[in-house]
């Protein structure tokens, strides 16, 4: 595995003896775990499309890290694919870290699933490296992480390498001190983690670290650069880098029990206060102010529902009452029953910022302050999806491009902007002429009818071959637009545009051909054909 840079240069010194855990397949074991799969299934974590990690019984399947996905479950079809979620994996790695923090303190996350710590005070205390590893594996047992190993060498790389290194079996390998430099001599130059460093040294003929770190180090740095200086510090067990124990931050989660079960969501609502005051004023007097929270609610069938909730600017304690009831009534009312009642409830600030860094200008928050204000009070009044906004993203049409977020939450749309949209009403050239933006953009479009110069209706046919050049069009009855039942006179058109869309699925597949034109009137109107049927989408004024 790759070994992280420190982000500082560090100073030259001698190596501090370091103890590396590792838990095999924690990505598995995270995501599993939240799934609810067993760690033992075959199971197989993707990140962007590729195997990140596999369990036990999907490797002797065949399957193997940056594979893809369908080629993974090609060679297991059994096999469990979850989604790689970094919240999930530190999240669930952190009640680890404070279980090993029980037992010595200095703890430095590495990444999920592996941490390092100065290997002097566990072994002053429990006699020898050897057994001071044991005792850390031992706990993980006891606090159900099974699996772990350990590696002691001098510095924290050799430390990580000595723990890969390890079997099942054996589970602790003790590199001797001074020999960390044989014993990363066999060891492949892939594992510095520097991919365009380790193509250029396998093109030398250099694929060992033992052979890289035969290099003079001067020439090192003169040929390499400083990351080549610090990757040839590695091979050469000259890992000097500090053990930096991690800071363990303040515990600001509050949880809220009830007994008996409670089934009504004011009830709840109401027994929340208490707590979002105490969170409040505990993050105030710590400097900070929460801009993300996640709730927590456990009910009494034994399901947990949770979710994130943002803020445009912190939550107060009114907001975090406002973000439970919302949570729990859904489509319902403030005094609806709830499907399952309510044992426990937890808030959870996933973000909380300094507050100087959301602190009003010398002169007032200004008109962004007050609209918040005015949106937030009439969002406590309706109900979350009551105020929303409009987040762009991709799409053929204007109306699919929009997409509706409620107030305060994340604007993510529905489809990626920055991908190919194949059949979208386009600019002939966007660097001169950007694309129009409609000032009307009809939620359902309007039929009509479009006629060529003979006064035959306009088809298109599957390649964009025209029966005729359209010469005008005129509204259905019945639609209500402006001057709907007059024929307008087409001066100018552009298009078509084609988009063939889901055509595997013959229950949805959908063919259009969009139109652009320009009224006689000085009006523009984006037309779109679908199959037979004539639709004004948007206009331009």
């Amino acid at each position: 595995m790759a070994a992280a840079r420190s982000p500082v240069a560090p100073a030259q010194g001698s190596p501090t003896r370091t103890m590396v855990v590792w838990v095999p397949d924690w990505p598995v074991t995270a995501a599993a775990t939240a799934a609810g799969h067993s760690p033992d299934e075959p199971v197989a974590v993707l990140a962007k499309g590729k195997v990140l990690a596999a369990s036990a019984a999907a490797r002797s399947e065949g399957v193997r890290q940056g594979l893809k996905a369908r080629d993974a479950q090609s060679r297991c079809p059994e096999l469990v694919v979850l989604k790689y979620d970094p919240v999930i994996d530190a999240r669930a790695f952190d009640p680890v870290i404070s279980c090993l923090e029980a037992l010595t303190p200095g703890v430095q996350v590495i990444r999920p699933g592996m941490c390092a710590l100065k290997a002097r005070g566990p072994t002053r205390f429990y006699g020898t490296e050897q057994a001071a590893a044991e005792k850390l594996l031992d706990r993980l047992e006891t606090f159900d992480v099974p699996g772990g190993r350990v590696g002691v060498a001098d510095g924290p790389f050799a430390a990580e390498q000595a723990a890969r290194s390890s079997s099942p079996r054996t589970r602790v390998l003790v590199i001797p001190p001074g020999g960390s430099a044989e014993f990363l001599a066999p060891i492949t130059v892939d594992t510095l983690g520097q991919p365009a460093l380790t193509d250029l040294l396998r093109r030398l003929g250099l694929r060992s670290l033992g052979a890289f770190a035969q290099l003079p180090a001067a020439e090192v740095l003169t040929r390499f650069g400083p990351d080549g200086a610090f990757a040839h510090r590695l091979a050469r067990g000259a890992d000097d880098r500090p053990v930096v124990a991690r800071q363990v931050p303040p515990d600001l989660a509050r949880t809220l029990d009830f007994e008996p079960a409670v089934d009504r969501v004011d009830q709840v609502a109401f027994a929340v206060r208490g707590v979002a005051d105490e969170l409040i004023g505990r993050l105030a007097a710590l400097g900070l102010v929460c801009t993300t929270l996640r709730v927590e609610v456990g009910t009494e069938s034994g399901r947990i529902h949770e979710r994130d909730w943002l803020h445009p600017r912190w939550f107060s304690a009114t907001d975090l009452v406002d973000r439970v009831r919302w949570q729990l009534q859904g489509s319902g009312t403030a005094t609806s029953e709830l499907t399952s009642p309510v044992v426990r409830v937890r808030l959870i600030p996933e973000e909380a910022d300094p507050i100087g860094s959301h602190v009003d200008g010398l002169w007032g928050g200004g008109p962004d302050e007050r609209i918040h204000r005015a949106l937030s009070r009439v969002q406590s009044m309706l109900g979350h999806g009551a105020v929303v906004s409009v987040a762009l993203g991709g799409g053929r049409g204007f109306l699919e491009r929009q997409t509706l977020i409620p107030w305060g939450d994340r604007p993510v749309p529905a489809y990626p902007a920055d991908a190919p949209w194949p059949g979208a009403a386009i600019s002939p050239r966007p660097e001169l002429w950007p694309m129009p933006v409609p000032t009307s953009v009809y939620p359902e479009p309007l039929p009509a009818q479009v006629f060529d110069a003979d006064g035959q209706l306009v088809s298109v046919s599957a390649r964009g071959a025209l029966s005729g050049e359209p010469a005008g069009f005129r509204f259905a009855p019945g639609v209500r637009v402006a001057d709907s039942n007059e024929f307008h006179r087409v001066v100018a058109w552009a298009g078509p545009w084609l988009a063939d869309e889901r055509w595997w699925d013959p229950a949805a597949a959908s063919r259009q051909a969009r139109f652009q034109f320009a009224a006689v009137d000085g009006r523009a109107w984006l037309f779109t054909l679908r199959q037979t049927t004539w639709l004004a989408e948007a206009a331009y004024d």
